[in-house]
């Protein structure tokens, strides 16, 4: 069995590790392969979010326009960064199945981050969506939400999305730090409320986002907790803040790995199935 990771953020591959010890094989964007095995710092963004990921090891790397063997079809691998540096899609052109990572989804655009991945990661985003949207797919499948109904649609609206985020550079910042702050939220059952603005104080994501936008930590934390609880983006329930968006809550014992500067020596897996050609 080979698992092919469209990125390296924790909800995509927070699962890799058992996976891997019940012998499947990963596979990965070449260069998310080569940080990952090298055991670099930054990998999956773990210890920027906040996110912790259990060590795992790529066992095959992909690059744009290779050519996977997946059960019976063959899926061809496009590099689409912009939600991530290291973003993939899969498309299967005989049947048009489109797999769209987090390029977009039904309701939204993958969230970009400026920070870490400078000034024109949302116009590479931009134009990794119009990639995607020129090959027409019939079946569009997302990472999150529902399967979109017309396809031609959800990119029509992704497309316009990204442009806005393109345009708007204050936005785009807005928009990654309601992601990473309602995703912290669904992680760790809700945060109390008399520990959340500390918690953000010391998170880089939010320190960097309010460095941009030419504003404190302790403002953006306090601006980002009332806007989201104004738009029903997160709720205040027994004294704690939860995000609403529907979700399902990781055991505290997932949580409780170290992040990538201190993951052991990366172990090649022989045991795996499905093999790109």
């Amino acid at each position: 069995m080979l698992v092919v990771n469209t990125h390296w953020h924790s909800d995509h591959v927070g699962g890799n590790a058992l996976l891997q010890a019940m012998g499947a094989g990963i596979a990965a964007s070449a260069p998310d392969a080569q940080a990952i095995n090298r055991r670099d710092p930054g990998c999956c963004v773990a210890e920027y979010l906040d996110q912790p990921v259990a060590p795992y090891t790529v066992d095959e790397p992909l690059d744009d326009g290779q050519v996977l063997r997946l059960g019976d079809a063959d899926w061809e691998v496009l590099s689409t960064p912009g939600h991530a540096p290291g973003h993939l899609s899969l498309w299967q052109p005989d049947d048009r199945i489109l797999v769209a990572g987090d390029a977009l989804s039904d309701y939204d655009v993958g969230w970009v981050n400026r920070a870490l991945d400078g000034p024109d990661a949302a116009t590479t985003a931009l134009a990794s969506l119009q990639r995607l949207a020129h090959l027409a797919p019939r079946v569009l499948l997302p990472s999150h939400g529902p399967i979109p109904i017309n396809p031609d649609d959800a990119f029509a609206n992704a497309l316009a999305r990204a442009q806005r985020l393109v345009d708007d550079p204050a936005g785009l910042l807005w928009h990654g730090a309601r992601r990473i702050f309602a995703f912290a939220l669904m992680i760790r059952d809700g945060i109390p409320t008399d520990e959340v603005e500390r918690y953000l104080h010391t998170q880089a994501w939010l320190t960097d986002a309010a460095r941009l936008l030419d504003t404190t930590p302790e403002a953006l934390a306090a601006e980002l907790i009332d806007t989201m609880l104004r738009s029903g983006a997160i709720t205040l329930r027994d004294k704690r803040l939860h995000a609403s968006a529907e979700h399902t809550t990781v055991t505290a014992e997932s949580l409780q790995v170290p992040f990538p500067r201190a993951w052991p020596p990366a172990t090649p897996n022989t045991t795996q199935g499905a093999r790109p050609q």
